[in-house]
């Protein structure tokens, strides 16, 4: 059970081209955006769909896959866990960022999607 404490699984498509950082020592690093959509009817029995954006991180050899295969629009799988981060904005004020950190990705759609 102490696996799952803190276990995020998510499938979507991709909201943006990956950002790819690469650091000194081989350590990559990619950002991008993941939509996942939530359908329900209404009260009046309209199909609703929400969707939600999620925004991951993954390093190294994930990032690297990320790098080689993942586009926007791509459908992919990521399974990870969440953290939380905080920094001062250019008005001093805090602010607080929610991100999915990526431990396994698996690429759904086709290659060339």
């Amino acid at each position: 059970m102490n696996a799952m404490k803190n276990k995020v699984q998510l499938i979507g498509h991709v909201g943006n081209e990956p950002e790819i950082k690469n650091f000194e020592g081989g350590k990559k690093v990619a950002k991008l955006t993941l939509a996942t959509n939530e359908s329900y009817r209404n009260e009046k029995g309209e199909k609703v769909t929400q969707t939600e954006w999620h925004k991951v991180t993954a390093w190294d050899k994930t990032a690297e896959i990320i790098e080689k295969y993942v586009t926007k629009g791509k459908e992919i799988a990521v399974e990870g866990k969440l953290t939380y981060n905080s920094y001062e904005d250019k008005n001093g004020e805090k602010r607080y960022i929610t991100e999915v950190k990526v431990n396994e990705i698996l690429l759904i759609g086709k290659l060339n999607q």
